[in-house]
């Protein structure tokens, strides 16, 4: 990325308060899968329950293509509640119908219906996922999407100490657990103005692991051989809570992020927030034995309940039967600590907008047939209504009254944009990944209190920054990101915080139409979802 460039960059100040063929010819190979989202029994924490699944498996399966294969997955409801598929990350070319947002880009799957996603991943690899995007059915209708080079994985560009591919692959679909139905704790929330019941675990997927009851012989266990390096692809599949992730006894080297490849750096601890992903090598070269992998909450927001436990899976390598008893227990590493209103309902907005989905229609139908009147309107404001001391300690309560609506930001085809998303300490300050379907972005760069352009620009990295479609903004502080609008549609942005997306911190970007077919929105398919 060159400072040199003469495009015009946009710039907008969002303050964050809380069997078909594929239509493209230059496609690998195309890939046809079905997935039937239906409810299947499972116990957790000595308890039985139903929970919502595609193919009765928890987390479901995971989908593993090359760069420039197609995906047709057809997707069946057989399940009780209305549902949608977001591939996360993707950059849907031209494809937005397959995005998958609940009345953003299509309208739901009515149980009983149907509904086939058609795209192609191009120009990205690494490791990306697929959820649920229809209220909290994400909680347990997830899974892994890998995406490796065309020319497979000898095309890696990282290599072990031996300048071969890792040897094995493996996911970890981080997670959360509720001792109830997630639909009923949301519909609870919104129904009293309260916050959300905190889950009651975490899982490895999905399992919590020894540190919860009724668990230990169900923990999450990987088996490796001594002297491997192996690529662990990390996703965090929860709903609310950003984790602290380590492997005890062994360096992590970062080598990808949100289908992105990254200068690769080591570590013993990831942080990890909601919707992103983290790939990084291990060398499993310390004496065989059994290690534990840990993960708990970084609770950003002081004084708001938070799911204070403890996850963990095993890697378990070279053990004998004897030293792998409960009486040689695996060593815990060490994870950083965690962080730790009458009559009113929480709510969160971006520039004071807390954003309503529409019921009747999708955004996307309604500007595709030019009817967007009493759907969505085109005033979303690129700057806060009202400038103040975002970060200051005791903010105004005549600042906390957001207003309703379904809004969105016109973009032309191609223009290069510049997004400064400012937290806020309204109510309380907290980290916010925040993610933008159907596009990538470079984070230029991040700080803490309020961005100042005269100051804080000459921190822009303009030579390699790395490139992520979900952004954590700190706690308190600030983040600018780059993109270039080359992808026609609506595309939602968002926390992916579940929580606040439900209270309305979201807000969409409507990228008109190029010159020509290919910089189009290509036409809906026959089979879109009627509201």
């Amino acid at each position: 990325m060159s400072s040199s460039s003469s495009r015009t960059i946009m710039s907008l100040l969002l303050i964050v308060s809380l069997a078909l063929l594929c239509s493209t010819t230059t496609i690998a190979k195309q890939q046809y899968h079905e997935f039937v989202v239906k409810e299947a029994a499972v116990t957790r924490l000595c308890k039985s329950q139903n929970i919502m699944t595609v193919n009765g498996q928890f987390p479901g399966p995971s989908l593993e293509v090359n760069e420039g294969d197609c995906l047709v997955v057809k997707v069946t409801n057989k399940g009780p509640y209305n549902v949608t598929v977001h591939w996360h990350g993707v950059r849907q070319m031209r494809t937005g119908w397959s995005d998958g947002p609940e009345f953003v880009t299509q309208c739901p799957i009515r149980p009983g219906q149907s509904y086939t996603y058609r795209f192609t991943v191009q120009g990205q690899e690494g490791t990306l996922w697929w959820h649920a995007h229809s209220s909290w059915l994400r909680a347990t209708v997830h899974g892994a999407l890998i995406i490796r080079p065309r020319r497979g994985v000898a095309a890696y560009p990282f290599v072990n100490n031996h300048g071969k591919p890792p040897v094995r692959e493996i996911p970890i679909l981080l997670g959360e657990w509720w001792n109830m139905n997630p639909i009923d704790v949301v519909r609870a929330a919104t129904r009293t103005g309260a916050a959300p019941n905190i889950s009651d675990a975490i899982t490895v997927n999905g399992q919590p692991g020894d540190l919860y009851k009724c668990s230990s012989k169900d923990t999450t266990t990987f088996r490796v051989k001594s002297g491997e390096t192996n690529l662990l692809r990390f996703i965090n599949a929860a709903l609310n809570t950003e984790l602290f992730v380590s492997l005890v006894g062994h360096t992590m080297t970062v080598v990808g992020a949100d289908a992105s490849y990254t200068k690769p750096y080591s570590t013993s601890v990831l942080m990890i927030a909601p919707g992103q992903t983290t790939d990084v090598l291990v060398t499993f070269d310390q004496p065989p034995g059994r290690y534990y992998l840990a993960a708990r909450a970084y609770a950003s927001a002081q004084g708001v309940p938070f799911d204070n436990t403890t996850t963990t899976a095993i890697f378990d390598y070279g053990a004998s039967s004897s030293s792998s008893s409960s009486n040689n227990s695996p060593a815990m590493p060490t994870l950083p600590a965690c962080g730790g209103p009458n009559n009113t309902r929480f709510t969160a907005s971006i520039n004071n907008v807390s954003f309503v989905l529409p019921s009747t229609v999708s955004i996307l139908q309604s500007h595709y047939h030019g009817a967007s009147t009493g759907v969505f309107t085109a005033d979303f404001p690129a700057n806060p209504p009202v400038t103040f001391d975002y970060t200051a300690q005791n903010v105004s309560r005549g600042l906390w009254q957001p207003e309703p609506g379904t809004k969105v930001y016109k973009l032309k085809y191609g223009a290069a944009v510049q997004l400064v998303l400012q937290g806020t300490n309204i109510f309380a300050a907290e980290n916010h990944p925040i993610h933008i379907h159907g596009y990538d972005f470079y984070i230029l760069a991040e700080g803490f209190g309020n961005f100042d352009a005269a100051t804080d620009t000459a921190k822009f990295n303009l030579d390699d920054p790395p490139m992520r479609n979900t952004v954590a903004v700190p706690v308190n502080g600030w983040a600018v990101i780059r993109f270039v609008a080359d992808n026609p549609g609506v595309w939602l942005m968002h926390c992916h915080l579940d929580v606040h997306i439900t209270w309305g911190l979201a807000m969409a970007f409507l990228v008109e139409d190029g010159v020509g077919v290919l910089q189009s929105l290509e036409a809906p398919p026959p089979d879109l979802p009627l509201c």
